[in-house]
């Protein structure tokens, strides 16, 4: 049983396509995981971290592909963590406002404020759209606390897709129920047409349908840029334009598109739009979120600043939100005056003061995309690396190739960074177990169901042979269990 895949001298071509990658630099901004740090049940040393194994192929880098999950940690977040906390110990209560020479991070009265001018290009927004803040649900929740304003007799549906990551689901559930309203009949969720038995893939021609059948009833439209289980990128210009058309408020849930894929928000005319920041922006661990609100929906009028106390927001001047201090006007914030001024912009829709250990790893990362020219030129190579491992898979030989299939669209304008394959039954924990035991990280959507996301700034063409050497071994493998167990 043949598990090689059948494309001509792949490993070479591979390497002559890494050795002409322009931006091959940014892999060496990364920590990627040896074979042997995987295999380690032990917390290391920091300062062990760097020490290279005497086993060549302990020593080994491993293949990670995993950065649709939680993307690798860059070299330099450590530096500037580290820096946070020389603030911290020599500065006290004074790194709030004291800027210190030489040092590349900004005062912590401005860390969200350095961080939006750096998310701002990534998502394609002003400056003043973007707020570095929160998680991503906490911030649906509170795009919602916003812009959700339900009409029983008029508007008071919520559209989303019906395979929507769970925590979508539920936030649009619980925001139905507190404005006691039921699921049943104000969530509205989006089946395909073209292959309603399977419901994998919504195509644009699903969605639009979805909406204009639902449209004179529809308050808010919630989608992903990118689907979470599939990798489809969907078509957010066109969705935006048709639903905003006939007045429903756009709302986008960027977890797998941020970093991934060119965003232009302000252009588009999204309403808004929230992320994480740990998958492809390699902010670590549940790391900070943030959030984008076009400018015409976050403006704040001058008369706010006199209008009465007890008015309603609309002569506050400011669209009505869930408040806090930090969402204050910088110039009042300290004031101590019990007396929402909001800053213009997604700032104001800030609450507490912004975790500055969270901004200042996620500031790391941004670095990296900075050096890397930003996206779009992120975004070239990783449609060649995509097309390249789609490549590879489709030429596998043997019976392997008939053990799983791509769930993924084909079309690179509908996909990112992530190819979803789908396996035959019961080989899922196998070709897990046997894929670990080679080095190689991907995740698993059980029951049958692995993500694999080659990102480009740390990932090789090189890289995605050797996912689909093993790939093929641990189906093997899987498969010949499969038959003794049967």
């Amino acid at each position: 049983m043949s598990s090689a895949p059948a494309v001509a001298d792949p490993r070479e071509r591979a390497r002559a396509l890494d050795q002409d990658d322009p931006l091959a630099f940014t892999r060496s901004e990364f920590n990627i995981p040896t074979r042997a740090q995987l295999a380690s049940t032990r917390l290391p040393d920091s300062a062990c971290l760097d020490t290279v194994s005497s086993d060549d192929d302990a020593a080994k880098k491993c293949v990670y592909l995993c950065g649709n999950s939680l993307g690798l940690q860059p070299k330099r977040t450590r530096t500037r963590i580290n820096q946070y906390l020389a603030t911290w110990a020599t500065q006290g209560v004074q790194g709030h406002f004291k800027p210190l020479d030489e040092s590349p991070l900004p005062t912590w009265l401005d860390v969200d404020s350095r961080a939006a001018q750096l998310m701002a290009p990534i998502v394609g927004a002003a400056e003043s759209e973007v707020a570095v803040m929160q998680t991503l649900t906490a911030n649906l929740h509170l795009l919602m606390a916003a812009f959700y304003r339900p009409d029983i007799n008029g508007r008071h549906k919520i559209i989303l897709e019906s395979k929507a990551f769970p925590s979508d689901h539920f936030a649009v559930e619980t925001q139905l129920r507190h404005h006691n309203l039921s699921p049943a009949t104000s969530m509205v969720t989006i089946t395909s047409t073209t292959n309603p038995a399977a419901n994998i893939l919504d195509t644009t021609a699903d969605i639009l349908a979805t909406i204009a059948a639902h449209a004179a009833t529809t308050a808010l439209l919630l989608l992903p840029g990118i689907q979470f289980y599939t990798g489809q990128l969907l078509d957010m210009p066109a969705i935006t334009a048709f639903a905003r058309a006939r007045g429903i408020f756009v709302v986008w849930d960027l977890a797998h598109a941020v970093g991934n894929v060119p965003l232009a928000l302000h252009d588009w005319d999204v309403d808004a739009a929230a992320w994480c920041s740990y998958k492809y922006l390699n902010g670590g661990p549940g790391c900070i979120g943030g959030l984008f609100v076009h400018a015409r929906n976050s403006a704040v009028r001058e008369a706010a600043a006199s209008a009465a106390a007890d008015s309603d927001s609309d002569s506050e001047g400011y669209t009505n939100r869930l408040a806090g201090w930090w969402g204050n006007d910088k110039a009042t914030r300290f004031g101590m005056v019990n007396r929402f001024r909001p800053v213009s912009g997604a700032a104001g829709f800030q609450l507490s003061n912004p975790s500055v250990l969270d901004i200042t790893s996620l500031g790391a990362s941004l670095e990296v995309f900075e050096l890397a020219g930003g996206v779009g030129r992120l975004r070239e190579k990783s449609v060649r690396l995509t097309a390249w491992l789609d490549e590879l898979l489709a030429g596998m030989g043997g019976e392997v190739r008939g053990l799983f299939k791509i769930l993924t669209p084909r079309a690179e304008g509908q996909r990112g960074a992530q190819l979803s394959l789908m396996l035959e039954g019961g080989l899922l924990e196998t070709v897990m177990r046997e894929l670990e035991r080679r080095g190689v990280i991907v995740d698993e959507r059980k029951p049958d169901v692995i993500r694999v996301a080659p990102a480009p700034l740390y990932n090789t063409f090189e890289d995605c042979v050797e996912f689909v050497e093993a790939f093929g071994e641990a189906l093997a493998i899987a498969q010949k269990a499969k038959g003794e167990c049967a």
